[in-house]
């Protein structure tokens, strides 16, 4: 394995580099620890990473799981629950607690800019980790770019549940849907990023009680997608994982690989000073 100590080098505090190039160089040093370091079986990023795989080849495998799942709230009338005014209601609060989170994320970034002098730290960058999560992963990724290209039909547009389309795979592309598709849930994905928003912005004293509540709402607003018929469980599902894995390499990239480049730059002047000694 790679010698991280030769990776946390940063440029001495009177170096004239320009300021864009110092921000390159330290993105490229984040990047080589991140890949010197290796995967720990238990870090986020590895098991994001199975999670995806997991159930990627679970629902490619056994594709009838979707059908099966889904005919559970079809019935004579349709989707009914889609109906219903207390899970309408839940729906509606999702666009507020997305809103309410986002306006104190901005606000936790840009007090933290304030009284860093122009530099994220602590509770800000990761404030601002969670808002690029939210742009890359719920919005580029699964919005963007599955949403958008997979053209996978919803339960409610296929000929099984009163619709015309044809039903498609997890994972395989389709020309069923042109625009706003099925694969993979959007609301599922932000679902994903207000659990881990309470993980890296709440003290532990109260996520002990906030992360259960949270968990629990973004579930309830998920399946809700289900009894809609919006939705298939692995559009839910592998939106969970996907979200999990971009917010993984995020929280990789911008928080882990600098704590460590700091530890190894106190280890290193801990050993030259007891050698000085």
């Amino acid at each position: 394995m790679t010698d991280l100590s030769t990776l946390g080098n940063v440029p001495a505090r009177g170096s004239r580099r320009p300021a864009h190039l110092r921000g390159l160089r330290r993105a490229a040093t984040r990047v080589r620890l991140s890949l010197a370091a290796g995967l720990r079986l238990d870090e986020p990023l590895s098991l994001a990473l199975a999670a995806t795989i997991a159930l990627s080849v679970y629902f490619v495998l056994l594709p009838g799981v979707d059908m099966a799942v889904s005919s559970l709230f079809f019935s004579a009338e349709g989707f009914a629950l889609s109906q219903d005014p207390l899970l309408r209601a839940l729906r509606k609060s999702s666009s507020w607690v997305l809103g309410l989170m986002l306006v104190g994320l901005i606000g936790a970034m840009v007090t933290g800019l304030w009284r860093g002098h122009g530099r994220l730290r602590g509770s800000a960058r990761r404030a601002a980790v969670l808002l690029a999560g939210l742009v890359l992963g719920s919005g580029l990724l699964v919005n963007g770019l599955f949403k958008s290209l997979w053209g996978r039909a919803r339960p409610i547009q296929i000929e099984a549940f009163g619709g015309e389309a044809d039903y498609t795979a997890a994972w395989r592309i389709s020309d069923n849907c042109l625009d706003n598709c099925s694969f993979v849930s959007g609301e599922a994905s932000s679902a994903a990023w207000m659990v881990a928003v309470i993980v890296l912005m709440v003290p532990a004293a109260h996520r002990r009680w906030a992360l259960p509540l949270v968990i629990v709402y973004a579930v309830a607003l998920s399946l809700n997608r289900l009894a809609f018929g919006g939705h298939f469980l692995s559009d839910i599902l592998l939106s969970w994982a996907m979200t999990g894995l971009v917010l993984a390499v995020l929280y990789r990239l911008t928080l882990a690989c600098p704590r460590a480049a700091r530890r190894m730059r106190r280890a290193r002047r801990t050993t030259a000073t007891a050698a000085g000694g």
